[in-house]
């Protein structure tokens, strides 16, 4: 008897189907085919001991146990659940009516309990967007997808509860994820606020209003941000503190986040989306994989992905290795990345914002009166390693220079983070409004076009314009990221049309491309 079950497969974010065709027939042996890797392969026996363990039976005729389409690779063991009900339906041990009409993922261990998998927020997503009656996951995994009201989202424990809920011989609603004892424990369990973070206040930063006013605008658009400075001076401070500065999650940010943590297996240990928004922070000294995405069967997202929606910090930037530099000059600009290995090519989102930090010299005291002990050419090789191409790509260069021992040892008020975030909310409102007929979300995101239809300069503006280009020799690129700043200041705001002090604000920013940075 020939049976299929329905379940899925992760390429990048994005989940397609896999059909599991059992059929069983005259012969001897059990046979596994459809390019299934070391992990699925294995399922055989996982399953074999399970079904035992439960008095099931396992057909002394030929099994053949098909993954199609059969030219895709599948990896895993997230088909060890429709293996063993496939058998179970072929065989005829159990009527199983409604097989065919849900999608069902989970790993076997050898009781007969069903583990958690990866992958499940984009299961759950393909059950609605296929049109399935509905999904049917172990139970934790389950937690996921518990906002997808729209279908029937199943947590089960054990291979009997699938069972139970495909033969359709009793009520399961206790089956249903937000029913289960497991999500009303983790639904009692106290939630932080999306608005705390284990990261310092901007109040607890004494100094650097400057560099504050620089990080709230980098905030406010999503702009890329080089923060340089003497050792102390509070250049990781303002980035970890900047977490709590950004904007909570939309809708569709919270599922885009969520189901790039889903399929790496790294979802959060709470019920439903994650809401805040991510805050990476790789050594400098991570390998290319770890940082954009890699691996052999299985290609995952890296830092870069991780990212997402977030920020992506990366301490002492000038002593990374130059290929770990290089390698974020196109995701910054595409605001992707694309994985591409001999048999497959992955593409995971990954619009970030870069906040890098360094010392301005190997010795880290330039600018600091006569305490640096660099030579003129060792300096400027060392902030040289961040190349053209990367400047350009970063919105503002923020130079911090060591607070007055007066402040820090009296300490002075400054404004909270929570303050700072409103304005910072506000702007990104601005900006909703304005792109809600785009395909983006923030002043950053913005093309050529989008800056000719939203950034309009009137005669004086571009004459400004024209000088500090001429003046500096800034490239096209760095021009068109001068007006993309320029409109996140007006913003903030609340100005109508960007002015010559936005832009002169903004032009401000980009020190570093100025040829005599080191007479400053």
């Amino acid at each position: 008897m020939l049976v299929q079950i329905f379940c899925a497969k992760c390429i990048g974010i994005e989940a397609v189907t896999v059909t599991v065709e059992v059929d069983i027939r005259s012969g001897i042996g059990i046979h596994l085919v459809g390019l299934g890797d070391t992990a699925v392969k294995e399922s055989l026996l996982r399953t074999v001991n399970a079904l035992q363990s439960l008095g099931y039976t396992i057909p002394g005729k030929k099994i053949v146990i098909n993954l199609a389409p059969a030219d895709l690779r599948k990896n895993g063991s997230g088909y060890d659940l429709p293996i063993a009900l496939g058998i179970i339906a072929a065989s005829e041990q159990r009527k199983l009516p409604l097989l065919g009409e849900f999608l069902i993922m989970g790993e076997l261990g050898l009781d007969g309990e069903v583990r958690e998998i990866t992958g499940a927020l984009a299961y759950a997503e393909m059950a609605v967007r296929d049109g399935f009656r509905g999904c049917i996951l172990p139970v934790r995994s389950a937690m996921e997808a518990v906002e997808f009201r729209q279908t029937q989202v199943y947590g089960i424990r054990t291979l009997d509860e699938a069972i139970r809920i495909l033969s359709g011989e009793s009520a399961c609603e206790d089956l249903l994820v937000w029913n289960t004892p497991e999500y009303a424990r983790l639904k009692e369990a106290p939630q932080l606020p999306d608005a705390v973070y284990s990261y310092m206040d901007f109040s607890e930063i004494i100094g650097q209003e400057q560099a504050k006013r620089g990080v709230e605008i980098a905030a406010s658009g999503c702009h890329n941000v080089l923060l340089i400075g003497s050792p102390g001076s509070g250049k990781s401070s303002l980035a970890k503190a900047m977490a709590g500065i950004l904007p909570p999650m939309s809708m569709e940010e919270s599922i885009q986040t969520s189901k790039i943590y889903s399929v790496s297996g790294r979802a959060h240990s709470g019920v439903g989306l994650i809401r805040q928004r991510p805050f990476r922070a790789p050594h400098y000294t991570a390998s290319l994989p770890a940082l954009i995405g890699g691996g052999s069967d299985t290609i995952l997202p890296g830092e870069m992905s991780l990212a997402h929606n977030g920020v992506l910090f990366i301490d002492e930037f000038c002593e990374a290795p130059k290929k770990m530099i290089e390698a974020l000059r196109a995701p910054m600009e595409d605001r992707r990345v694309v994985i591409s290995r001999l048999k497959s090519k992955v593409e995971y989102p990954a619009s970030f914002m870069l906040v890098a930090a360094t010392n301005p010299c190997p010795c880290g005291w330039y600018g600091e009166g006569d305490r640096c002990t660099c030579t003129p050419g060792r300096r400027e090789a060392y902030l040289g390693r961040l190349s053209g191409p990367l400047l350009d790509r970063v919105d503002l260069q923020l130079w911090l220079k060591s607070v007055d021992p007066g402040k820090l040892v009296r300490g002075s008020l400054s404004e909270t983070s929570a303050q700072v975030r409103a304005r910072v909310i506000a702007a990104r409102e601005i900006q909703a409004e304005r792109f809600r007929e785009e395909p983006i979300r923030v002043n950053a995101e913005m093309d050529n076009r989008m800056i000719r239809r939203y950034c309009p300069l009137d005669a004086r503006c571009q004459d400004y314009l024209e000088k500090v280009m001429t003046r500096m020799g800034l490239s096209a690129r760095a021009c068109s990221r001068i007006i993309k700043l320029a409109r996140t200041i007006a913003d903030l705001e609340a100005a109508d049309f960007i002015t010559v002090p936005h832009l002169a604000e903004a032009a401000g920013y980009r020190f570093l491309d100025r040829q005599d940075i080191f007479d400053l």
